[in-house]
């Protein structure tokens, strides 16, 4: 008697908070933005038969759930800690290393040797086309692999850059620079980008194959501007007894006035302070990313550099 007593219990108990919960979701306002997660919620999707029936209304309304399920953050720092309590290595596409490092992963298995080819063979006709350089940057995984979990499985991003070198005119390739500077805190521990040291270290590659002296790092007066920076990688592990990183910039010593424009923007400077109090500090460099942004200095030498990029630049 007792035993089933207590069965209607836990019965009762299950379906209290999944009522709890539900009305809860009812009430709750719609999120369009996390910025825990540093991304855009899914929203509720539009309803029709010929999505019900060929289900993929059943499958965005569950992400559409997932996504804006009441108390989501906190229900994710939870199992975040449960995962780092039964030694989980790897947490929602995140490797947790060693020294506070998380790791973005990035599958083997998603590279195959025919988007390989694909990718070099697009950008070779580019390159070659307008006789420019490229420049492939390791990440944090290639330079610092003592900071991977044993036996972490990672793209062999060397066997990449080897078959750009093969196939372009001109390559630069940091690597090298970046291993003999590893211990110069190169890399982010909670976000996927070098550092501004990293930054410095590939500019110095850059510049040398262009045949130009670059500036010397007593040229600048190194300013840490916050160290409260959480980046994308520890926004997708939620992981809380991380530590934040800080973001330094390269001021030089000899004022070079410059303007950052673009669209509908403009910036006196590289750096939107703006977002320093955001979570999104990264932003900081250059007022985020935008299909075009132009920088006009003080140089007077009637040249102009075209920099074709990823975020990794803006730094």
């Amino acid at each position: 008697m007792d035993d089933k007593r207590n069965s209607l219990l836990t019965i009762g108990l299950v379906c209290a908070v999944l009522l709890v919960l539900g009305v809860a979701d009812l009430w709750n306002s719609d999120r369009v933005y996390s910025e825990a997660e540093n991304r855009v919620l899914a929203s509720r999707p539009a309803f029709s038969w010929e999505s019900l029936f060929t289900g993929e209304y059943g499958d965005a309304y569950e992400k559409y759930m997932s996504d804006q399920f009441v108390g989501r953050d906190k229900w994710v720092g939870l199992k975040t800690g449960a995962d780092i309590r039964f030694r989980k290595k790897e947490i929602n596409g995140v490797y947790l290393g060693a020294d506070h490092y998380l790791i973005g992963v990035n599958d083997p298995g998603e590279y195959t040797e025919q988007m390989e080819n694909s990718r070099v063979a697009s950008l070779t006709k580019l390159v070659n086309h307008w006789d420019a350089k490229v420049m492939l940057v390791p990440t944090a995984a290639a330079i610092l692999p003592e900071k991977l979990p044993p036996l972490a499985p990672v793209p062999d991003q060397a066997a990449v850059i080897a078959q750009m070198k093969a196939a372009v005119k001109e390559t630069v390739d940091p690597t090298a620079l970046l291993k003999a500077r590893r211990d110069e805190g190169l890399f982010y521990r909670t976000d996927h980008h070098w550092t501004t040291a990293g930054a410095y270290a590939g500019y110095t590659a850059l510049m040398e194959s262009l045949g130009e002296p670059p500036l010397p790092q007593d040229a600048f007066t190194v300013e840490r501007v916050t160290e409260e920076f959480f980046g994308t990688v520890y926004s997708k592990a939620n992981l809380y007894t991380v530590k934040p990183d800080f973001i330094e910039v390269y001021r030089p010593k000899a004022a070079n006035p410059c303007t950052v424009t673009w669209k509908n923007g403009r910036l006196d400077g590289l750096y939107d302070p703006a977002y320093l109090d955001k979570k999104d500090k990264y932003a900081y460099f250059l007022g985020g990313n935008h299909p075009l942004t132009t920088v006009e200095t003080g140089t007077a030498n009637g040249r102009t550099l075209l920099l074709i990029k990823d975020s990794y630049a803006n730094a």
